[in-house]
């Protein structure tokens, strides 16, 4: 049967970032993305001069039509949000929409590169925790995590051994399933931790010496769609992470704005069922 996922993300018209992204990959690999805009942007923020309309007071009725339906969703997805009333929605929508079994993947998006994002006040970072606990998986980055362990937003592990540590802290903080992206290799590689009861697993590729916006969307998104498909937790990582690592040499390849975001849609048939990872 078709999986559905509730993908709860803001929309950006351009730049190939939140909600396009999700739903491309997310149908690509096999399963109905049913979006819920937390906020429609005419592109993502680090393009200047963007519009944004704050869809805060549109979502719990969204949510209680598809209840009314008797919709539910074999997994729920959420990512950046604009508000804190925002995540006591996204709770909403958890409870009440999750089928029995489902997965909830929250992406705990709230900065980057040792960088709080503007938006996130410490009482936001701190309710982000509390959705956090509502999770089966979450994909926290590095700075993300730190944030998660209360830790200075600048800190980062110091290798793969300090970075399964942090990734046991946070399952054991909040009862989830820990992917920890974006390890530094010295410069030269990226890589991603897993942890599932305690055990871990590692992996890392070159670096490709090129920032997109987005990848964390895309990541995130592969991961869900795997973890759909029966993938085991790792295996779903190190697919999402090579994807990202292809659309990323694609675009590199093609001499694109970077802001303009990775050329995925070129990818993403390397994402059907039975394809190779």
């Amino acid at each position: 049967m078709q999986k559905k996922v509730l993908a709860l993300h803001d929309l950006s018209g351009f730049g190939r970032s939140s909600l396009v992204p999700v739903i491309g990959v997310l149908s690509a690999m096999g399963h109905q993305c049913v979006p819920v805009p937390t906020a429609i942007f005419s592109t993502h923020t680090a393009i200047p001069g963007y519009t944004v309309r704050d869809l805060t007071d549109d979502l719990l009725p969204w949510i209680e039509q598809y209840e009314g339906l008797g919709l539910d969703f074999e997994a729920v997805y959420s990512g950046f949000l604009g508000t804190e009333r925002q995540i006591g929605c996204i709770s909403q929508a958890i409870l009440r929409l999750r089928a029995p079994g489902g997965i909830v993947m929250v992406d705990p998006v709230m900065g980057d590169n040792g960088e709080v994002y503007e938006t996130y006040t410490p009482e936001m970072c701190a309710r982000i925790g509390d959705l956090c606990r509502l999770a089966d998986v979450i994909t926290p980055n590095v700075t993300e995590a730190a944030i998660l362990l209360g830790k200075d937003a600048r800190d980062e592990p110091d290798g793969p051994a300090e970075a399964a540590r942090w990734a046991r802290g946070l399952e054991r903080a909040y009862g989830a399933k820990v992917v920890l992206t974006g390890l530094s290799g010295g410069g030269a590689t990226v890589g991603v931790l897993c942890c599932e009861e305690g055990r871990t697993a590692f992996f890392e590729h070159a670096r490709i010496r090129e920032y997109y916006p987005g990848t964390g969307d895309i990541f995130s998104s592969v991961l869900l769609g795997g973890l759909l498909w029966g993938d085991g937790l790792a295996d779903a990582a190190a697919r999402a992470a090579y994807f990202v690592r292809d659309c990323i040499d694609y675009t590199a390849s093609q001499g694109t704005d970077n802001m303009h975001g990775v050329q995925f849609e070129t990818q993403l048939m390397k994402l059907a069922r039975g394809a190779e990872a």
